[in-house]
């Protein structure tokens, strides 16, 4: 077992994994500093810390079901075969396995897409009200696993090493546990990184569909379903995270140089004549 350890898919599935729970989860840690506000400031940073960790006991025991109905529910349940006046023809063997990958890609396409429209119209999520600690906490934790339905199946959707799983969840835990104040203010300055999170969720979820399709043999008009290996998903990802990290160092450098007055009086000039 110690082996795996040994293998750098292992560690690349880690990082990449890892690197998206904190970008799926950071949303979700602003909320809970919100929810722990309305604690007295000496009982705010205990709820947190207890609130995060209760729900990563529950997130990895979550990981832990979905794991074991990906690995042992492989029996075909249903044989499809649709044909539609020679226009279409379907065929599959669906399986458990095959109906969680599509229905979990279909779920977060949805989800996906319902927080880019709020996110675009400038909704943000609302919280309950609440005074005690034990109702702080059990909100937290309540908060947690509503919003870490998503970040489980995108970690299923990117690897099915389980100890990657694991190992990603108690360390994005562990780094919002120390760099708590810090996370929130980052996403507070840089809302483009939560709308990528955002963008992952779609990605994964489309990647999610073709993997059920994948697994249930699913053939379309005689030709098989297509299908994106893992390492190309990791690939894309941390692709789109260097670029992102890239425009936000690009974007700062660009405001700490000084605008010469000159240019900017051009500037001015030629959008008046513009209008």
């Amino acid at each position: 077992m110690l082996s795996i350890f040994l293998e750098p898919a292992f560690w690349l599935n880690l990082f990449s994994v890892t690197l998206i729970q904190i970008a799926l989860g950071a949303d979700n840690l602003i909320i809970i500093t919100i929810i722990a506000n309305k604690l007295p400031e000496n009982q705010r940073k205990k709820a947190i810390n207890l609130g995060l960790i209760l729900a990563m006991l529950f997130r990895i025991a979550l990981l832990g079901f979905v794991s074991y109905i990906l690995k042992y529910a492989t029996n075909v349940f249903y044989h499809l075969n649709f044909e539609a006046a020679g226009i279409l023809s379907l065929h599959a063997e669906l399986t458990g396995k095959a109906v969680v990958l599509a229905g979990g890609g279909l779920f977060l396409i949805w989800k996906g897409v319902k927080e880019l429209r709020l996110k675009s119209k400038g909704h943000e999520q609302k919280v309950e009200k609440v005074s005690r600690f034990s109702q702080v906490v059990f909100l937290i934790v309540g908060m947690n696993l509503l919003f870490s339905v998503d970040s489980i199946l995108t970690v299923v959707g990117m690897t099915d090493i389980f100890m990657a799983m694991v190992g990603s969840v108690v360390i994005s835990v562990g780094i919002m546990l120390i760099f708590a104040g810090f996370i929130s203010d980052y996403m507070s300055q840089n809302p483009d990184f939560e709308i990528l999170g955002l963008f992952v969720l779609l990605l994964i979820g489309f990647v999610l569909i073709l993997e059920g399709g994948h697994v249930s043999h699913l053939t379309v008009n005689g030709q098989a379903f297509p299908y994106i290996p893992q390492w190309i998903v990791i690939f894309i990802l941390m692709l789109m995270f260097a670029v992102d990290v890239y425009q936000n160092w690009v974007e700062k450098k660009r405001d700490k140089v000084p605008v010469d007055p000159i240019q900017l009086r051009r500037r001015r000039k030629a959008d008046e004549v513009v209008e």
